[in-house]
C-alpha cells in the first residue's frame, strides 16, 4: 500500500542505532509476549482503523493492473479457472472497499467511484513525460488506462458507476485530458462522446478544445509509435462529428436527445477546415508540422472513411457543405484581382493539397451537383474567386463530361446576362470561361473559339439590339486595364460581329485595346503564325516566336510537301510581320549540308513560288552567309558541328572527367550531396560538348519523332550519349555492389533528367533503338541491366517527357510503350535479349519502388513489357506452364553481375516464382490474354525460332486447349468456347497481315497472309481448330452462320465504305486478305454444312452475300472472280452434295438458287471453265457414277455453243437462260485477236434479241474493264471494236437497248440480275461507256426513241459527276498511255463531245422525249448551264398533255 514503509527498514531513536531487520525485530516480541484472545481483536481493529485512514482509492483502482498482471505473469502456471476466481476476488474486493469508504463518507457509492475514476484518469493522463503537447498515450499510460477501464466497466456492470457524475468530474480536469483517453472512453463504452458533449458546460470551449487537440493528432500522426490507434482517433471522430453535424433528425436513433453534439461537430469541422485553408493561403512548406496536420486532415474526405457508417445524403451534405465553405473562405479578392491573376490560378498551379481536396470532394458529389453548386453559391454569397476558379479547373481536368455541362452553364449565364443586363452573370460567364480554357483543349475549347462561336455570329445575345451591344463593348472596355494582351488579342483579331450602323463602338474598343498592348509593348502586328491565342501565358519576343513558327512550318512542309497555308496567307496579310521576323529567322546562316534537308527544301519551294515570297536580294544575302560559314569550316566537320575540333575534343574531356568523378562517388551513396551537386556538373558538361545554350528561342519538344528501322544520330551526340549511357550503366554496377537499388538514392532519376535536357532525348532514345534493335546480340549483361533500368527511369518522368512518333501504324508512343516497341520475338537472339531486359526491368523496378503502389508500376514500364515476360517463360521454360506455387515470399532479388545464359534463366525464373510478381499478374492490364498471345506468336520466324518444330507444336497445342481455351474470359481466355478461339484468332490473323509489321523481317512479301512462313504454324492451329468446331456441330450449320463470316462482316462494316481511293484501297486488301483466309481452309466452309433434315439444301447466304458486297468489287477482272475463289467455291459445293442421298438434285437446286442469287459465281465459272471442267469430272466421277447435275451441263452446253458459234461450223443452239450463253459467248470472243472481231461477230445476226441484248452489257462491261486493267492499250481498242460491232447489229435490227444505262439492283428484272455481275465502280462508269460509243450512234435512232434523250441527258449529267469527283483519273492515265485512244476516253474530250452531241440532238427529239425533264434538272442544279437552258427551253415549247406522260424504259 501507499505509505507503508519498506519491509527492511527498521526506525530506532537514533542515528548511531544498529538498524536490524523486521522479521528479526517481529521474532524478539514473539518470544516475549504470550497469545492473547482479547488482544488479538484489538490489534485486528487497530488495524483496520489504520488502513480506512490511509486509504488512496485512486492507487487503489490502479493497483487492480499491477495486481492482475502479477497473476498473469503466475497465471502461466494457473488454469483458466483458477485465474478467473482470482479476477473476480480483485474487483469484488475494489467494490467493497468502494462501498466501505461510501457509507463512511455518506456519498452513494457511483458517485464515490466516478469521481475516483475521473481523478485516476487525470493521473494517467498527466503521467506523460513528453516534451511537447501530445493527444496520444504512451504504452505505459495505455495499459494502465486499460486497466481503469475495466474496473469502470466492472462497476458499470454492477450499477456502482454514474456517467453524469464521471462527465462532470473529467471537464474539471479537461486541461489534463490526452483525447485518445477520450476516445478509448467512447469505444469502451464507458461513457460515449455524446453524453460528453452534452456535460460540457462551455460549447465553445468544448470546441476549441476538440479543434487544438484533433490539429495537435493531425500533426503527431506520421511520427506516432501507434499509427493503427491514430488513424482510428481520428476516423471515429470525424465520423462521429459527421454524423451528428449533418444527419437529419428524423434519422437520428438516440435515446438522449442531442441539443450541443450537432452544434460542437458543426464547429470543430468548421474551424479544421479554416485551419486548412488558412494554411494553404498562407503558403505552409513542405516537411512542416502545419504541412502535415494539413494533409492528415485532407485525408479524411474519403468515401472509403465514410463508408457504411452514414447515409449518401449526409455525406452529401456534410461534403456540399465543404465545398460551399472553400468557395467562400475570405472572399477578398474583387473581380478585377481575378481578371488579372487567373492565368496563376491554372490546375497545374493549385496547391497539391488543396487539389487532392477538391478531388475528393467530386468522388461523392457528381458533375452535375457540382455545376448546380457552383451556381447556387455564386448566385447566392460573397465567394473566393480564386477559390472558385480552382474549382472550375479542377471540375473540367477531373471530368470529361464537365466541359458539356460547364458550356451550358455558360450558355445560361450569357442569356440570363443579356435578358436583364445583369453584370454579374457576364463577369461569372468570362472567368468561368477563361479558366477552364486554361487547362487545354482536351479538357475544355479554347477561349478563342469560345469568343468567336458567341459573339461572331448573327446568333450571338449581343446583336438583339443598340442596348445589348453598349452593355458588351462597356464590360470588354472595362476589363482592358486588367486582363492580359492574350485576350485583348483574341478580341481584336476576332471581333464581335456588329451591324454597320454600330460598327463605331466595336472601332472605340479596339483603339482601347491597341493602346493598352502598346502600352505593354505587344504587337498585334507583331503575332507569331501560330501563336496560340488560347493561352494566357507570356508574350513572346517576335523573334522568339519567329523561331518557334519556323521550326513548325518546316514540320507541316515535311508532312504535306506544301507551303503551309499560314506562311502563305502572312506572306500577304501580314507581310510586316513575315518580312521582319519570320524570314530572318528561317534564313538564318549555317552550313548547309550536302544533301538538301527540310529547312533547305522549305526555303527553295518558297524561292520558286509566285509573287516573291523570298526577296531576291534577302536570298542572295543567306546565300553568301552560308558560302562563307561553309568556307570557314574544315573540311573534317561536317555540316551542323559549329566547334572547332581542339574545343569539341576539350568539352568531351571535361564531361568524361566529370563522369569519372561520379562513378568515385558512387562507391558511397550516402553522399548524396555530392551526387547532387557532380550531376550538376554533368549537365554543364553536356551544354559545352553539344553547344546547347539555354535562351528565350528554346522551344520545348512536343513530340519526338524517330525511325525505329533507320535511326540517324549526329557524331557529336552519338559521343555525348555513348559516354552517358556507359556512365550510367557503371555507375548502377557500382552502386548496386554496395546497396540495393532502394537505397541508393535519386541519383539515378537525376542522371536520366540530365539525359533528357538540353534537347539531347532524340539522340538518347535513337541510340537506344540502335543499341536494343539492331545491336541487341552483342550486348554484355552489364548493358543490358543498366538499358532496363535506363528504361525504368525514362518512364517514371514520362509525365514530364514528350511522346515519341514513330511514324505508321503505331504513331506517338508514350517511352515506356516506345521502349517496349523495341523488344521483339521474332528470332532466337531477339527472344534472348527480349527475355534478359524483361527480366532486368522488372527485377529493378520491383526493388527501385518496393514500397510503391502498383499504379507506378503503369508509369515506369509498358504492360507489353510484362507481357512479353510471361510469353518468353511460358514458351521456354515449361515449367512455368504449372500454376505457381509462390512459396517464396523473400524481396526480389537483384544482383548486378555478368551472367551467362544459364544464369538469365535462374535470374527468370526466380522472378517467375516470387510472390510479388504473381501479385502483379492478377491485374487484368498485365495478364497475358489469348490475343496477346496470338500477336506475339505470329511475329515468331519458324526457322530462326528458338523451339524445333516439335517443341513449337507441342507448346501451340498446350497454350490453346491447354490455357487458353479453358481460361474464363475475364482472364483473357476464352471460357471454353472453340468457336469464341477460332473468331480472335482470325482477328488477331487478319490484323497482323494488314499491320505493316508483317513486312519488317521478310523479303517474301508476296506469300499468303503476311509473307512470313511463321504464319503457316498458326494457319495450321487455326485449320485444326476449325475442323474440330464443325464436329462439335455434328454437321449441322449453327443458327448464327458460320464465324467466320461474321469475322469478315464486322471487320468489313467498321472501313469506311465511300469511294475515295484510299478507302476503297484499304477496303480490297481488307477483302483480299479475307479472301486469302477463306482458301486456307476447307471448301465447305463456303456452302455450309448439311442441316439436320435430308431434304433441305445447303445454304450458302454468308458467302453469296461476301460475293455480291466485297468479292465483286475486287475482282482480278471486271466480269468474272478469281480462279481460285471459284474453284474453291465449286470444290465445296461438289463435295457437300456428295456427301447427301441425292447429290444431283442438291447440286442442281444450289446452282438454281445461285443462279437468282449470286450470278457472278455462274459466269465466273464459265470463264474458267477450260480449267474448271477437268477438276469438277474428275471429283465428281470418283464419288458418283451419275453424268454430272443439270446445272453443270447447262454451263458445258453454254460453253459448246460459244465455241460453235466463232468455228466455222455450224453453231449450237445456245441454251438457257439467255444471259448464260451470252457470258459465255463474251468470254470466247475476248480469246479473238482484235482483227478478227468484225469478221467473227457476222453471225450475230442469227442470235435471240434477248441474247444480243445481253452480250452488248457484257461488252460494256469489257470496254470498262479494258480501261481500267493496266494491260496494253490495244485490249481497250479490241473492246471498243467489239461494243461497236454488238450495236450495229442492235441497231440494223432495230433492237432496243438504252434501258441497259437505266439499271438499278431494286429492278425485279434486267437490274436485279446484270448489277450483281459486275463491280460497282464498272456500275458507276456507264456513263463513260455510252459517249465512248457516241460515234457509233446511227443517224435518227436518236431521234426514234422518246426515252433516249432522258438516257442521253442521264448519261451527261453523271459523266459530270464523275469527273468532278476524280473517278474517271484511271480512264485519263490509259489514254495517255495510247496516242491510239486519244479521243476515245479522255474525260474531258469526252465531255465535249457529249455536250456539243445534247446541244445537237436537243432540237431534233419530238416533243414527247421531254417528259420528266424538270424532274431530272432538279437533282442537278449545278450542271452544264447551255445544256440546262437548252432543255427547259425546249420542254416549255412541248404542249402541256404531253407533260404528264413518263419514259418507257422497259
Amino acid at each position: 500500500m501507499p505509505g507503508s514503509p519498506a519491509p527492511d527498514v527498521a526506525f530506532g531513536p537514533g542515528s548511531g542505532t544498529r538498524r536490524r531487520p523486521w522479521a528479526e525485530l517481529l521474532a524478539g516480541r514473539a518470544k516475549r509476549q504470550k497469545y492473547n484472545p482479547e488482544r488479538g481483536q484489538k490489534l485486528k481493529a487497530s488495524a483496520v482503523h489504520l488502513l480506512r485512514s490511509h486509504q488512496d482509492l485512486n492507487n487503489l483502482l490502479l493497483e487492480v493492473r499491477v495486481l492482475l498482471c502479477r497473476e498473469s505473469k503466475a497465471g502461466e502456471l494457473m488454469d483458466c479457472f483458477s485465474f478467473f476466481f482470482f479476477f473476480s476476488h480483485v474487483f469484488s474486493f475494489t467494490c467493497s472497499v468502494l462501498q466501505d469508504q461510501a457509507s463512511r463518507l455518506g456519498f452513494p457509492v457511483g458517485v464515490l467511484a466516478a469521481r475516483v475514476a475521473a481523478s485516476s484518469l487525470e493521473q494517467v493522463c498527466a503521467a506523460a513525460a513528453e516534451p511537447r503537447p501530445s493527444v496520444l498515450l504512451t504504452s505505459e499510460q495505455q495499459k494502465k488506462l486499460s486497466s481503469l477501464l475495466e474496473v469502470a466497466k466492472h462497476l458499470l456492470a454492477h450499477s456502482m458507476f454514474s456517467r453524469a457524475v464521471f462527465c462532470q468530474e473529467l471537464w474539471k480536469v479537461q486541461d489534463s485530458l490526452l483525447l485518445e483517453a477520450v476516445w478509448c472512453l467512447h469505444v469502451q463504452n464507458v461513457v460515449s462522446l455524446q453524453e460528453l458533449v452534452e456535460s460540457h458546460p462551455n460549447v465553445q470551449a468544448l470546441g476549441a478544445w476538440l479543434f487544438r487537440n484533433l490539429r495537435l493528432l493531425c500533426e503527431q500522426m506520421e511520427a506516432c509509435e501507434h499509427s493503427d490507434i491514430s488513424r482510428a482517433v481520428l476516423s471515429d471522430l470525424v465520423k462521429m462529428f459527421v454524423l451528428r453535424g449533418f444527419q437529419e433528425d428524423s434519422d437520428l436513433r438516440r435515446t438522449v436527445q442531442p441539443e450541443k453534439m450537432p452544434q460542437v461537430a458543426l464547429d470543430v469541422l468548421q474551424r479544421m477546415l479554416i485551419f486548412v485553408l488558412n494554411a494553404l493561403a498562407a503558403g505552409v512548406q513542405d516537411g512542416s508540422l502545419e504541412h502535415t496536420a494539413v494533409r492528415c486532415w485532407v485525408s479524411v474526405f474519403d468515401g472509403h472513411t465514410f463508408c457504411g457508417v452514414m447515409s449518401t445524403d449526409c455525406l452529401k451534405r456534410f461534403f456540399s457543405h465543404t465545398l460551399t465553405q472553400i468557395l467562400t473562405y475570405n472572399p477578398v479578392l474583387k473581380v478585377s484581382d481575378a481578371v488579372q491573376m487567373q492565368r496563376e490560378w491554372s490546375f497545374a498551379r493549385t496547391h497539391p493539397l488543396l487539389s487532392t481536396l477538391y478531388r475528393r470532394l467530386f468522388v461523392v458529389l457528381s458533375p452535375e451537383e457540382l455545376v448546380g453548386h457552383l451556381q447556387e453559391v455564386l448566385e447566392t454569397q460573397e465567394v473566393n474567386w480564386q477559390r472558385v476558379l480552382h474549382c472550375v479547373s479542377a471540375l473540367v481536368i477531373c471530368f470529361p463530361e464537365a466541359q458539356q455541362l460547364v458550356s451550358g452553364w455558360v450558355s445560361y449565364l450569357m442569356a440570363r446576362a443579356f435578358e436583364s443586363f445583369h453584370l454579374d452573370s457576364l463577369v461569372t460567364a468570362f472567368l468561368v470561361v477563361r479558366q477552364a480554357a486554361l487547362e487545354g483543349p482536351s479538357a475544355f475549347m479554347s477561349y478563342a473559339d469560345w469568343f468567336k462561336a458567341s459573339f461572331g455570329t448573327t446568333r450571338g445575345h449581343h446583336i438583339c439590339s443598340k442596348k445589348a451591344l453598349v452593355f458588351l463593348f462597356t464590360f470588354l472596355s472595362d476589363l482592358v486595364p486588367f486582363e492580359g494582351p492574350r485576350y485583348m488579342q483574341v478580341h481584336i483579331l476576332h471581333p464581335p460581329l456588329v451591324p454597320d450602323k454600330y460598327r463605331s463602338l466595336l472601332t472605340d474598343y479596339v483603339s482601347l485595346a491597341k493602346t493598352r498592348l502598346a502600352d505593354l509593348k505587344v504587337s498585334v502586328e507583331n503575332m507569331g503564325l501560330y501563336e496560340d491565342l488560347s493561352s494566357a501565358g507570356d508574350v513572346p519576343e517576335p523573334h522568339s516566336q519567329a523561331s518557334q513558327d519556323v521550326e513548325k512550318a518546316i514540320v507541316v512542309f515535311e508532312h504535306t510537301g506544301r507551303i503551309p497555308v499560314t506562311v502563305m496567307e502572312a506572306s500577304i496579310f501580314r507581310r510586316p510581320y513575315y518580312l521582319a521576323h519570320f524570314l530572318p529567322s528561317l534564313l538564318t546562316p549555317r552550313v548547309l549540308p550536302k544533301v538538301p534537308d527540310s529547312r533547305a527544301a522549305f526555303i527553295e519551294s518558297l524561292k520558286r513560288s509566285r509573287a516573291d515570297k523570298i526577296p531576291p536580294s534577302l536570298y542572295s544575302v543567306y546565300c553568301r552567309a552560308c558560302s562563307a560559314a561553309e568556307e570557314k569550316t574544315p573540311e573534317n566537320v561536317s555540316p551542323g558541328m559549329r566547334a572547332e575540333p581542339t574545343c569539341a575534343e576539350e568539352a568531351l574531356g571535361q564531361l568524361t572527367a566529370a563522369l569519372g568523378e561520379l562513378r568515385t562517388s558512387m562507391t558511397d551513396p550516402t553522399r548524396y550531396d555530392v551526387v547532387h551537386a557532380q550531376v550538376a556538373v554533368i549537365s554543364e558538361s553536356v551544354h559545352a560538348a553539344l553547344r546547347h545554350r539555354e535562351d528565350g528561342s528554346s522551344s520545348e519538344v512536343s513530340r519526338v519523332r524517330l525511325s525505329i528501322t533507320a535511326p540517324k544520330l549526329e557524331q557529336a551526340e552519338q559521343q555525348v550519349v555513348d559516354l552517358l549511357l556507359t556512365s550510367f550503366c557503371q555507375n548502377l554496377m557500382t552502386a548496386s555492389s554496395f546497396v540495393p537499388p532502394e537505397r541508393q538514392g535519386p541519383w539515378a532519376t537525376l542522371f536520366v533528367r540530365t539525359m533528357c535536357g538540353c534537347s539531347l532525348l532524340p539522340a538518347v532514345l535513337g541510340r537506344l533503338c540502335q543499341l536494343l534493335r539492331l545491336q541487341g546480340p552483342s550486348l554484355s549483361a552489364s548493358h543490358v541491366l543498366g538499358l532496363a533500368a535506363l528504361a525504368v527511369h525514362l518512364g517514371e518522368s514520362r509525365s514530364v517527357l514528350p511522346e515519341v512518333d514513330v511514324g505508321p501504324p503505331a504513331g506517338a508512343l508514350p517511352i515506356p510503350d516506345f521502349v517496349n516497341s523495341l523488344l521483339t520475338c521474332c528470332t532466337r537472339e531477339s527472344s534472348l535479349l527480349c527475355l534478359k531486359f524483361c527480366t532486368a526491368a522488372i527485377s529493378y523496378f520491383l526493388c527501385k519502388f518496393s514500397s510503391q503502389s502498383h499504379d507506378m508500376l503503369y508509369s515506369c514500364l509498358s504492360p507489353g513489357i510484362i507481357k512479353k515476360f510471361q510469353f518468353l517463360m511460358f514458351r521456354l521454360f515449361s515449367e512455368t506452364r504449372e500454376p505457381p506455387s509462390c512459396e517464396d515470399t523473400a524481396g526480389v532479388p537483384w544482383r548486378p553481375l555478368h551472367p551467362p545464359p544459364a544464369d538469365w534463366q535462374r535470374a527468370a525464373l526466380s522472378l517467375w516464382g516470387q510472390s510479388t510478381f504473381q501479385d502483379l499478374l492478377k491485374e487484368k492490364a498485365l495478364h497475358l490474354t489469348y490475343r496477346d498471345w496470338l500477336q506475339l506468336e505470329l511475329e515468331v520466324q519458324p526457322e530462326l525460332d528458338t523451339l524445333s518444330d516439335t517443341e513449337r507444336l507441342d507448346f501451340h497445342q498446350w497454350a490453346i486447349h491447354g490455357h487458353f481455351l479453358p481460361a474464363p474470359s475475364a482472364s483473357g481466355g476464352c471460357g471454353g468456347n472453340l468457336e469464341v478461339a477460332c473468331t480472335i484468332l482470325v482477328n488477331v490473323l487478319l490484323d497482323f497481315c494488314q499491320s505493316s509489321r508483317s513486312y519488317d523481317h521478310s523479303e517474301n512479301s508476296h506469300l499468303v497472309l503476311g509473307g512470313r512462313i511463321g504464319n503457316r504454324d498458326i494457319l495450321s492451329r487455326l485449320q485444326d481448330m476449325a475442323m474440330e468446331l464443325e464436329m462439335q456441330w455434328g454437321g449441322h450449320s449453327p443458327p448464327q452462320g458460320h464465324f467466320l463470316f461474321a469475322v469478315f462482316r464486322s471487320r468489313l462494316q467498321a472501313l469506311p465504305s465511300s469511294w475515295d481511293v484510299a478507302d476503297q484501297l484499304q477496303r480490297q486488301q481488307e477483302v483480299l486478305m479475307c479472301k486469302r483466309l477463306l482458301l486456307c481452309l476447307p471448301p465447305s466452309i463456303l456452302i455450309g454444312s448439311i442441316q439436320a433434315k435430308p431434304s433441305t439444301v445447303p445454304t450458302c447466304e454468308d458467302f453469296f452475300h461476301l460475293v455480291n458486297s466485297e468479292l465483286r468489287n475486287f475482282c482480278s477482272r471486271g466480269d468474272a472472280l478469281t480462279h481460285d475463289i471459284t474453284a474453291h467455291f465449286f470444290r465445296g459445293l461438289l463435295d457437300t452434295c456428295l456427301r447427301t442421298t441425292e447429290p444431283p438434285r442438291v447440286a442442281d437446286l444450289m446452282l438454281a438458287e445461285c443462279k437468282t442469287r449470286c450470278p457472278l459465281l455462274l459466269t465466273s465459272a464459265l470463264l474458267w471453265w477450260p480449267r474448271l471442267e477437268p477438276m469438277l469430272l474428275c471429283v465428281w466421277r470418283r464419288r458418283c457414277q451419275t453424268p454430272l447435275p443439270w446445272e453443270l451441263q447447262r454451263l458445258q452446253d453454254s460453253q459448246r455453243f460459244a465455241r460453235s458459234f466463232l468455228s466455222p461450223d455450224a453453231a449450237c443452239p445456245s441454251p438457257e437462260p439467255a444471259w448464260i450463253s451470252a457470258a459465255a459467248l463474251h468470254f470466247a470472243i475476248q480469246g479473238l485477236r482484235r482483227e478478227d472481231v468484225r469478221r467473227q461477230l457476222q453471225r450475230l445476226d442469227s442470235v435471240s434479241e434477248e441474247l444480243l441484248v445481253f452480250l452488248f452489257f457484257f461488252s460494256l462491261m469489257g470496254l470498262l474493264s479494258s480501261h481500267l486493267s493496266p494491260n496494253d492499250a490495244g485490249d481497250s481498242l479490241k473492246a471498243l471494236g467489239v461494243c461497236a460491232e454488238v450495236l450495229e447489229c442492235l441497231e440494223k435490227r432495230k433492237i432496243s437497248w438504252v434501258a441497259l444505262f437505266q439499271l438499278t439492283e431494286t429492278d425485279a428484272g434486267l437490274g436485279h440480275l446484270l448489277l450483281r455481275v459486275v463491280p460497282g465502280q464498272h456500275a458507276r462508269l456507264l456513263p463513260v461507256a455510252f459517249y465512248s460509243l457516241l460515234s457509233y450512234f446511227q443517224d435518227g435512232a436518236a431521234i426514234r426513241e422518246e426515252v433516249f434523250l432522258h438516257v442521253a441527258v442521264d448519261m451527261y449529267l453523271k459523266l459530270l459527276q464523275l469527273f468532278m469527283a476524280g473517278d474517271t483519273s484511271a480512264v485519263s492515265t490509259l489514254v495517255s498511255r495510247s496516242p491510239e485512244l486519244q479521243g476515245q476516253g479522255n474525260p474531258v474530250e469526252l465531255i465535249t463531245k457529249a455536250r456539243l452531241f445534247l446541244l445537237h440532238l436537243i432540237p431534233q427529239c419530238p416533243n414527247k422525249s421531254f417528259s420528266n425533264m424538270t424532274e431530272l434538272l432538279a437533282d442537278h442544279k449545278d450542271c452544264d448551264p447551255e445544256v440546262r437552258t437548252a432543255l427547259l427551253s425546249r420542254q416549255r415549247a412541248v404542249p402541256d398533255g404531253n407533260l404528264d406522260q413518263e419514259p418507257h424504259l422497259f
